[in-house]
């Protein structure tokens, strides 16, 4: 600094702050910043609000939220209305510090506990100097403070009043507080507000308003005004306007498909704050090609920490299985339980199955279908099924068909999964009076949803005739959507319609190239079929060597069959 700044600053500290001012819009920062130190030692109120500004943006000075806090509080004070504003933000940031000594000295304090009732008292004075900001936030704190503090009316009035003095703060606040109101009229108006705020540079004002333009919600749709707000936002640092960028690069929606670009925001996204993102960004990871499960526990163990349930849930798979952290039951089981208790079904399922496999702990069960009861009783059909499952195995209940076959009787109005199982229900007569025809009826309920097994089991009736008429056609086709869907059953079954002709030509290849299908998926009497096929010469070449593998893996697998035909050999 020159040795003419510096007599200036010393007996002079008003025009100090004037040169101090002028050093700053020409970019020489820390000279700047000096001459503002002692303009604000001297006393001048306008300085120590601009010395704790550069303490906490780091302009001129390294950054210091304890000294930031420190000089705007002697500027509030002595009545500065903007130092009053900023220090009342940070009581609600919790970044203002204790208070220490007659000095007004801050202490470090690492907790960052909010300090609303501060935060209150400070605003309220800014607001009486006709700070818009202080309204602003007097607006925020009585919307979003602690519950006691609240008021919804007054905030309303209070960002009002800020929004119509132009602040941009006041105008993001009163279009949410519009939005409060659930008023269809005055969509456009909430919109006007978001955009002034976004016109300011606000961040949340500018993904607000790129989802209205998204979704023409107010305005009209535009969908490249809309990926221009997102980037914008998200440049600034929105974590949820990273997060919405992200998944439109990696889509393709809004902008064109840029997968590597997607997958930085999203990295970027997760960074700044937003668990959903740390979730996706661990999906990445297990998903792709090379598998990389450690990286994938990372990023899920960020989100489920943050409270996300399906991370909590993808983790604690993780921790089941041994891939990417040390296999861990107990860990698996807790961040399961921690989901399911926090309403996840999702993990409500898996810890139900966790334990019939004999894993969790003995209160689990209880848990699990004290979960699924609660929500049964209210009218959720999934639930309903799981329910129907508990009490079907006696999981944390007493074992009970008849009240499973209730459960999932209810179920089955909407639950293909429920069908297909209260199909089996109705066939075996378990819970109820066995009953072919509407067993078959539910079959073909659970068959047309895309249940595989239903189809199958569809199938098989309309072979034998049983629950109504015999269709060896419609037995066939259903055999084949089956089979294409990769159930062995399904194939070995197609292979021994095809050697008998039966709803199929006669076709001695077809047989033996479904029976190869089922034999690779490990089906024992396909393996018998394959090696008889091979041994013989039935469908062309005979390969008595092949064939004798295929018998040996049917033997390994039980089947007699096989055995006796490789002890004849």
């Amino acid at each position: 600094m020159a040795i003419l700044d510096r007599l200036t600053g010393r007996f002079r500290p008003a025009l100090a702050l004037r040169r101090a001012i002028q050093l700053s819009d020409s970019g020489r920062l820390a000279e700047a910043f000096a001459l503002m130190a002692i303009a604000a030692g001297a006393g001048i109120v306008e300085a120590q609000y601009r010395v704790g500004r550069c303490y906490l943006e780091g302009t001129g000075v390294p950054p210091s939220h304890s000294e930031g806090a420190r000089w705007l509080r002697r500027a509030a004070n002595r009545g500065s209305p903007d130092a009053q504003a900023l220090l009342a933000a940070l009581c609600i940031a919790g970044l203002a510090g204790k208070e220490s000594g007659s000095e007004g000295l801050f202490e470090r304090d690492s907790s960052r506990e909010s300090d609303f009732t501060a935060a209150l008292e400070l605003a309220r004075k800014a607001s009486e100097a006709g700070s818009a900001t202080g309204q602003a936030l007097i607006g925020y704190i009585l919307s979003k403070g602690p519950k006691a503090m609240r008021d919804l009316d007054a905030a309303h009035g209070w960002y009002e009043k800020s929004a119509a003095a132009g602040c941009p703060e006041g105008c993001l606040g009163f279009a949410l507080s519009l939005a409060r109101l659930r008023q269809p009229e005055q969509r456009a108006r909430i919109a006007a507000e978001v955009r002034r705020a976004a016109d300011a540079g606000l961040p949340t004002a500018l993904y607000l308003l790129a989802i209205l333009s998204e979704h023409g919600v107010g305005v009209p749709v535009d969908l490249e005004a809309a990926q221009r707000l997102y980037r914008e936002a998200a440049e600034n640092g929105h974590a949820s306007a990273q997060f919405r960028l992200a998944l439109a690069l990696i889509e393709g929606s809004l902008v064109d498909q840029d997968a590597v670009a997607g997958e930085a925001w999203m990295r970027r996204a997760a960074l700044t704050g937003n668990v959903d993102a740390a979730y996706r960004v661990g999906e990445l990871y297990a998903g792709n090609p090379q598998r990389d499960y450690a990286e994938a526990a990372t990023w899920y163990r960020r989100a489920a920490d943050a409270g996300h349930q399906p991370a909590a849930r993808a983790l604690a798979s993780l921790y089941l299985s041994g891939n990417g952290v040390a296999k861990d039951a107990e860990e698996g089981a807790r961040l399961l339980r921690a989901a399911a208790a926090s309403g996840n079904r999702e993990s409500q399922v898996d810890l139900a199955n966790l334990v019939l496999d004999g894993g969790g702990e003995p209160d689990d069960e209880i848990s699990v279908a004290g979960w699924f009861g609660a929500s049964a009783s209210s009218g959720d059909l999934v639930a309903a099924f799981n329910l129907g499952l508990c009490f079907a195995n006696g999981l944390g209940v007493r074992k009970d068909q008849e009240r499973a076959a209730h459960w999932i009787a209810r179920a089955a109005e909407g639950v293909a999964e429920a069908q297909y199982m209260y199909a089996r229900m109705l066939q075996d007569g378990r819970g109820m009076a066995a009953d072919q025809r509407e067993a078959r009826l539910w079959f073909e309920r659970a068959a047309g949803a895309g249940i595989v097994d239903a189809q199958v089991a569809l199938a098989e009736m309309l072979y034998n005739g049983r629950g109504g008429e015999r269709s060896l056609i419609a037995a066939a086709h259903l055999f084949k959507q089956a089979a294409a869907a990769g159930h062995a059953g399904a194939m070995f079954a197609i292979g021994a319609l095809y050697e008998t002709g039966q709803g199929v030509s006669l076709d001695y290849k077809a047989a033996q190239k479904w029976f190869a299908a089922a034999a690779e998926r490990g089906h024992g009497h396909a393996q018998l079929m394959l090696g008889r096929y091979l041994s013989r010469g039935i469908a062309g070449d005979q390969d008595p060597a092949a064939a004798r593998i295929w018998l040996e893996r049917a033997a390994a697998r039980g089947v007699e069959e096989a055995s006796d035909e490789l002890a004849g050999a």
